[in-house]
């Protein structure tokens, strides 16, 4: 039985097309990085899907990029791929020192805090900021600053919900300015408003268990169904998405989440 390839095989191919493949051996650190970011939605596409075949062959080529930028930093005398694993294995024994040592059981981000100046430190920036609003959420907690439970992140939306409710009802000229948006004063504390409504809901569902990056793509593949079966009904009764009333719509709609339960 023919033995399966190691790491050790995927690395030396890495090499070997880096001394023979002219676009592999043109490319730097810089040139890869939109790579790097495509890949790894391929493999977010690939579990959502629950497709195992697509999501074996999307972490190969999400590997790829580990061993491209690896080998890369190895011809630069930087460092190479065993430098990477070496790290690897430092960082998951350091997190688990309960586990690998004689620590005490901590969270990660506890620890990690006693090593920034701020919980902002490290983050990407360009991280998206549902993602963001997370982690900066998550580091605050890993240094005691949290709710006991999901009491106060609900009642935090109800009160930055009320603030919003009020900051529309100071300007009823509203719908003309969604129309054509006006960048002034009232726009900035809507804003505002909304971002801190945005941010305690996110609270909310990181107290709650949930990462809202993931409850907010369930509702838009929600949504995306529900709509295009709105869609197909009102053609076939006649209708035009375009043209029928919201009365019209909102009844299909109605009746497509009916059918849903």
């Amino acid at each position: 039985m023919q033995a399966k390839p190691t790491l050790e095989d995927t690395l030396s191919l890495m090499r070997d097309l880096r001394r023979r493949c002219e676009w592999d051996a043109a490319q730097t650190h810089e040139s890869l990085r939109p790579y790097l970011i495509e890949e790894a939605y391929e493999v977010d596409d690939a579990i959502r899907s629950g497709n195992d075949r697509m999501l074996r062959e999307e972490l190969g080529d999400l590997l790829l990029q580990v061993l491209f930028h690896s080998v890369v930093a190895e011809e630069r005398g930087a460092f190479d791929f065993h430098d990477v694993a070496e790290t690897f294995i430092t960082k998951m024994k350091g997190r688990h020192p309960h586990l690998y040592g004689d620590g005490v059981r901590e969270s990660w981000e506890r620890m990690k805090a006693k090593k920034r100046e701020s919980i902002a430190d490290g983050l990407p920036a360009e991280l998206p900021s549902l993602h963001r609003a997370f982690r900066l959420q998550d580091r605050a907690a890993g240094v005691g600053f949290d709710w006991p439970d999901v009491e106060g992140p609900m009642a935090k939306v109800s009160e930055e919900l009320d603030e919003v409710r009020a900051e529309i009802a100071a300007h009823p000229d509203l719908p003309a300015r969604a129309a054509a948006p006006r960048y002034d004063e009232h726009h900035e504390r809507l804003e505002d408003e909304l971002g801190d409504l945005l941010f305690a809901v996110v609270n909310l569902c990181r107290k709650a268990g949930v990462h809202p990056a993931l409850a907010l793509d369930r509702a838009n593949v929600k949504f995306a169904r529900r709509f295009r079966e709105v869609e197909q009904l009102a053609t076939q009764r006649g209708l035009k998405v375009g043209s029928a009333t919201l009365e019209e719509l909102d009844k299909i709609w109605d009746e497509v989440k009916s059918r849903e339960r």
